[in-house]
């Protein structure tokens, strides 16, 4: 153990923990009041208010306070350690921002936000089977938040129109929007939940609960479409498309070499061909594909092409340092930049919010830290493998919808992508977060 020790001394970022010294009791009252914290801000993430969320986060971060200082300290893992980075160059950003007091708050939003990823982490490192429960109560949440969101597919027309764009190729389209009050931010949401469901399927036992995951899989892919969220759909596809690939490679493992290239590809092949079938004959869907290529045909469309050109040239003005983190900072910035009548609360693009935000290191660094969480989850095998399939095709997902839009800034969208980063950087057989 002495030896250990001296190969891999503690990092001088995580002496201070372990100051403390309770007893074995102590620190398991701690995991358990932990996963309760946890569980209980997941399963009501798309219910509870701003300040009811802000105040469930701010509790997990104070009970990982609370529990590193009562830990050993463990060994910084390559995706915490780009963690460190976006957070350093977000720091730097604050602190040369324009506007640093609005910076200031975007920078501890993100840090509130990775003091849940730092409690995910250290729950799931002590005590692996929490990854369950905790993925239990984000199903729940959910579940129920696809039910209340089917049923306004029976609503009156008037309660749904204000999400009707009458510039737009699909005007008169009846999108639902859920317990969350925005479709795309519905999509968002439940976009990560269907792979996760898909693999809770495959790995829990019960009867009840494998209806349970198959249930909450198919009506969260249902109202994913029926929000009608041009970004939801194409998540919607790639996470299903990397789920089924990975799944696909991880089966065929043992096979010959030729049937392991075939099978994938075909199988990817005939779902293409079922995509594009559903694009031809399906009228719904047929208008909103066609609406993608309008360019600026499309009143929607047209809204965001200006909102990027602005985003664009506050980049070229700070492209090194940004304007600081946060919507704060961007909502200060932007309207010196903006076109008339085209007010925006968001670069609708997170690499291009990136940009705005942190300039060109904090996109660097970013892209970082999700190679790191690929490489960490391809490395996984057996049952760790299947939570690492989930946790990168629901990653997917949440990375092709963030290309046309930044609901992945929200709590309830962001908080579920920290989970499954979490998820891979916790992994026994990946790097220990």
């Amino acid at each position: 153990m002495a030896e250990s020790s001296d190969r891999h001394p503690t990092p001088l970022l995580l002496r201070w923990q372990g100051c403390l010294s309770p007893g074995t009791s102590a620190l398991l009252r701690m995991e358990q009041l932990s996963g309760a914290v946890l569980m209980l801000l997941f399963a009501w993430l798309p219910f509870v208010s701003r300040s009811g969320l802000g105040l469930e986060i701010t509790a997990a971060g104070l009970l990982w306070l609370l529990w590193s200082l009562c830990s050993p300290p463990g060994r910084i893992g390559p995706i915490s350690r780009w963690l460190l980075v976006i957070l350093a160059v977000a720091c730097i950003s604050t602190g040369w921002s324009p506007v640093p007091l609005a910076a200031a708050k975007g920078l501890l939003k993100l840090l509130s936000y990775l003091g849940v990823y730092a409690l995910l982490c250290r729950l799931l490192i002590s005590n692996p089977r929490w990854w369950n429960r905790l993925l239990a109560a984000l199903l729940t949440g959910g579940l129920v938040s696809s039910v209340l969101a089917l049923r306004q597919l029976y609503a009156s027309t008037e309660e749904l129109a204000r999400w009707a764009d009458p510039g737009s190729m699909s005007t008169g389209t009846i999108r639902i929007y859920g317990p969350l009050g925005n479709p795309n931010l519905l999509a968002g949401y439940l976009l990560p939940l269907v792979p996760l469901a898909v693999i809770a399927l495959m790995r829990w036992q019960g009867l009840g609960q494998k209806m349970f995951a198959g249930l909450t899989g198919m009506l969260s892919a249902a109202a994913v479409v029926f929000t009608y969220s041009r970004g939801g759909w194409l998540g919607l596809l790639a996470t299903l498309a990397v789920l089924v690939l990975l799944l696909l490679l991880r089966s065929t493992a043992h096979w010959p070499p030729l049937w392991r290239r075939l099978v994938p590809l075909g199988v990817l092949f005939m779902g293409g061909v079922l995509v594009v079938l559903a694009a031809t004959q399906l009228e719904p869907i047929r208008t909103r594909v066609v609406s993608l290529v309008a360019g600026r045909g499309d009143s929607s469309n047209n809204f965001r092409i200006n909102v990027w050109l602005a985003a664009l040239e506050m980049v070229q003005d700070r492209p090194w340092i940004g304007i600081g983190p946060g919507n704060n900072a961007f909502n200060s910035i932007y309207p010196l930049y903006q076109q008339p009548r085209f007010n925006a609360l968001s670069a609708y693009s997170v690499p291009l919010e990136l940009l705005v935000e942190m300039g060109i290191p904090g996109l660097l660094a970013c892209c970082g830290l999700l190679i790191s969480s690929v490489r960490a989850g391809l490395r996984c095998d057996g049952e760790s493998g299947l939570i690492a399939i989930g946790s990168l095709a629901a990653m997917s997902g949440l990375l092709t919808q963030g290309i046309t839009d930044t609901i992945f800034f929200r709590p309830e969208v962001q908080l579920v992508g920290w989970f499954c980063v979490a998820s891979l950087a916790s992994r026994p057989e990946g790097q220990q977060c």
